[in-house]
């Protein structure tokens, strides 16, 4: 969260004033006869900067009356004699000790940085004022004619330094705030911040207004205003502490009432950047929150939309944290901004192409790294920015006119989103896997409406506010907070696509009225099969609500309208050394094939009377070099069409079993026959077999469809005899196919893998553990997926631990106990009549029979 000033430095400083030289040397500060306190600081093996602490006295006030002394630290530049600057602002609550991290980064890439805490924050004097230009924008404008007669700062003319300013949050609004009151500021790279106070503290997701114009006819944001307000209270005996003392009052009587004065609302007019984006000619990095219930996304899209209509450069990043908290993505967003400056005030395209912003960036949760469990996170990019609208889709919804209840007093509310809560939606972007274990929600029963649109047939990405026309009647002016849900195919309930409510206050409903509301703004996608919710509740906890109880009636008089951005796209990750990469079962396999593809042929005494039958394994023993007995005389025949479970607890020999089926390694004693061919490695016969053993093993940043043509290439055999099409249709991995393999889901993974293994439509497929971390739904559809396949005269076997799956998905089994065959047949026959699965394979591993 970025308020409340986390992570705060505190630094102590020596008293004695006796030095007056600068000093390099790390974790050493050293105090300047004026006051001011040289400091350097390294971390084990990076250049020392140099930082001058010291105070700043500046003057403000609507009268010019008002001397408050500003607490700064400047940080030299690593390596420059003259060098741009970067002023870098605080969030709210914070200080300049805040940013220190950040700051002393930037001086080691050649730039000055001044870092102050902002009036009535930290060390500074004076009070807080909301970024208004009567105090914190003039004090920031005198910040910059100090830096403009500093040697070390380089100038774009006389009392003009080539400056840049950066921040989040309240940080974030004065840098666009000073851009448009001073023009010596030359590029801005605001984040998580405001467009409009008002519409941000009183938002309406009505349009167009239905009485009222703007924030007046807003819904009150009371949770955030509270701690927004509050927070600045510190240490000081008053509920406002050290804010002035007319902005105290005026929250206090809107915290009473909930809703806001003509004057209160012009005041905060007067803090927003809303009033002078028409006049910023400073190219603006704009960066903004998915998870940000504070200052959504449409907040972004306004800064955006308006300082572009000046002709000035624009570039926007949605990113996955905000201040609900999610994914900082620290990193990833202070190269952006780093390489923004570099651009912007120096003229150098960045090394790194992650460290050039493009017109639009989104940056987007995919699949789960194995070896770390952290949500994979990458952006896609577009060459233009096309605000929230989108190439629009509409989707017809259902539903019956509803009717909702607002309780008395309020409660109990529905909860969407709660400050430092947006945390649990960061798996959100998984679509409803992730959003059923990552994000949760609490809708009252009968404060709800909800319409539904049919399961999407492809996946949907939306990007940007999704719209619906709706019709509200109710007794006076009805508030209502609108959502968007994901319902999968086994869910009832569904989940937020994002844990943010956009409220709307319907005016003057009486005899019933029709608005258009605009949902939260989001990049989300929809997995095939899923349909899109639109929920309207009467409550929210983070909201003011009417304290009289009343019933509305709600219903939906248009589809939903989506946006999408088919132009933004994931930036192609290079081909890497792939056949490294490859798994070393894989490889094996392929480099087998690939013997097979070449012609190479051995010496192959054919059985005629086994041609036709896809598998028999006559005696099969193999021990390994410490003694194991893996495999002993294990025997038994797989005809066409079967789908047969290889059973048997953990070390049974189930995969080296397969291992020698595949032709991986060499048995001791018996034969492995095919079709009639003895299996030997590099036997042409394997060509009939396809497989998958031992986990999928895929290049993350390829695509779904990329790794198959590698696949399918290291088998050297003719692109068209790989049946690719047929193999993806039996999978079914859809639109899925062309996204990165790291974006997708355990199960999705596994249907690849699948599709790998019946790449040339093998006649004989051998999968161990294909069900391997699926969840029920994906089972049922790997189940199918299985069925499907055998049905059309070919053979599968299976090896699982899923008892209940087996008997639902095989014909035949074979039960395998210390690597004897324990049991074979039918699974009909070896269930019974009155039994499960289960419990014959228990009764059958219990008396270590054979049959």
């Amino acid at each position: 969260m970025r308020l409340g000033g986390a992570r705060r430095l505190r630094e102590r400083w020596d008293t004695a004033r006796t030095a007056t030289r600068w000093t390099a040397l790390a974790g050493t500060a050293i105090v300047l006869a004026g006051g001011g306190v040289l400091w350097g600081v390294a971390a084990e093996g990076a250049e020392p900067v140099r930082a001058q602490v010291q105070r700043i006295d500046v003057v403000d006030g609507p009268k010019n009356d008002q001397k408050v002394s500003l607490d700064t630290t400047f940080y030299r530049a690593v390596g420059e004699k003259k060098a741009p600057v970067v002023l870098l602002g605080h969030g709210f609550g914070g200080s300049k000790d805040d940013v220190r991290q950040e700051a002393e980064e930037l001086a080691r890439d050649g730039y000055g940085v001044l870092a102050w805490s902002a009036r009535g924050f930290g060390k500074s004097t004076g009070e807080i004022a909301l970024n208004s230009p009567d105090y914190e924008v003039k004090d920031v404008k005198q910040l910059i004619d100090w830096l403009a007669e500093r040697p070390d700062v380089q100038l774009d003319g006389p009392g003009d330094p080539k400056v840049g300013m950066a921040g989040e949050s309240y940080g974030g609004a004065i840098a666009l705030m000073t851009a448009g009151h001073d023009p010596r500021v030359d590029a801005i790279a605001p984040q998580i911040t405001w467009h409009s106070l008002p519409d941000a503290l009183f938002p309406n997701g009505v349009s167009p207004s239905t009485g009222g114009e703007g924030a007046d006819a807003g819904v009150f944001k009371k949770l955030w205003a509270g701690i927004f307000f509050t927070s600045g209270a510190g240490e000081s005996d008053s509920a406002c502490g050290r804010f002035l003392p007319s902005l105290c009052a005026m929250y206090q009587e809107i915290a009473e009432t909930g809703r806001p004065t003509d004057e209160a609302i012009e005041t905060l007019r007067r803090s927003s950047p809303e009033l002078v984006a028409g006049r910023i000619k400073a190219p603006a990095l704009i960066v903004q929150g998915q998870a940000d219930s504070l200052f959504p996304l449409d907040q972004a899209d306004a800064n955006a939309r308006a300082i572009a209509r000046n002709g000035t450069p624009v570039s926007v990043v949605w990113f996955q944290g905000g201040h609900d908290g999610g994914d900082p993505e620290t990193e990833r967003v202070r190269g952006l901004v780093r390489g923004w400056f570099d651009q912007r005030l120096r003229g150098r395209t960045p090394d790194s192409p992650e460290e050039r912003p493009a017109a639009f960036t989104v940056t987007r949760a995919g699949g789960i790294d194995s070896s770390t469990q952290e949500v994979i996170v990458e952006p896609a990019k577009a060459d233009t920015y096309p605000g929230l609208n989108g190439a629009p889709k509409t989707l017809p919804l259902t539903g019956r006119e509803q009717t909702v209840h607002n309780p008395a007093g309020g409660t109990p509310a529905s909860i969407s989103a709660l400050p430092g809560l947006g945390a649990l939606g960061n798996l959100g972007d998984l679509g409803a896997a992730g959003a059923a274990e990552g994000q949760m929600a609490i809708d009252m029963p009968g404060q709800s409406a909800t319409f539904d649109t049919a399961p999407v047939r492809e996946e949907l990405r939306v990007t940007g506010a999704a719209t619906v026309r709706i019709k509200v009647t109710g007794k006076g002016d009805v508030p209502l907070f609108a959502k968007l849900y994901d319902v999968g195919p086994s869910s009832k309930q569904g989940s937020p696509a994002r844990r943010i409510a956009a409220p709307l206050q319907v005016m003057n409903a009486d005899d019933g009225r029709e608005v258009t509301v605009t949902l939260p703004a989001m990049d989300y996608r929809f997995d095939r099969g899923h349909r899109l919710r639109v929920v309207l509740s009467t409550t929210d906890m983070g909201f003011s609500t009417p304290a009289a109880p009343a019933t509305y009636k709600i219903a939906a008089v248009s589809g939903l309208t989506v946006p999408t951005v088919p132009a933004l796209t994931a930036s192609p990750a290079p081909t890497p050394s792939w056949v490294w990469g490859l798994p070393a079962v894989a490889l094996a396999i392929a480099a087998g094939l690939l013997i097979t593809g070449r012609g190479r042929r051995g010496k192959d005494t054919a059985s005629a009377e086994l041609a036709s039958v896809p598998l028999e394994i006559d005696g099969l023993t193999k021990a390994y070099s410490n003694g194991h007995l893996a495999v002993a005389d294990l025997s038994f025949r797989v005809e066409k069409g079967q789908v047969l479970g290889l059973l048997g607890p953990n070390g049974a020999g189930k995969t080296t079993t397969l291992r020698m089926l595949m032709g991986l390694i060499h048995p001791d004693a018996g034969e492995i026959r095919i079709f009639g061919h003895r299996v030997t490695a590099g036997a042409p016969v394997l060509s009939r077999l396809g497989s998958f053993v031992e986990g999928p093993g895929f290049l993350p940043h390829l695509t779904g469809r990329d790794n198959l043509d590698l696949y399918w290439r290291a088998t050297g055999r003719p692109a068209d005899e790989s049946h690719l099409a047929e193999a993806l249709e039996i999978a079914d991995l859809g639109s899925a196919l062309d996204r990165a393999v790291r974006t997708y889901s355990q199960g999705m993974r596994q249907r690849l893998a699948i599709a790998q293994a019946m790449l040339g439509l093998p006649d004989l497929l051998v999968l161990d553990e294909p069900t391997n971390g699926l969840d029920p739904p994906q089972i049922r559809e790997m189940r199918d997926v299985l069925v499907k396949y055998a049905a059309a005269g070919r053979t599968v076997i299976v090896s699982s631990h899923l008892l209940a799956e087996v008997e639902q998905t095989c014909t035949h089994a074979v039960v395998m106990s210390r690597g004897r065959r324990v049991a074979a047949g039918p699974v009909s026959e070896i269930v019974g009549s009155s039994r499960r699965l289960e419990d014959a394979f228990l009764e059958i591993i219990g008396t270590g029979g054979t049959s």
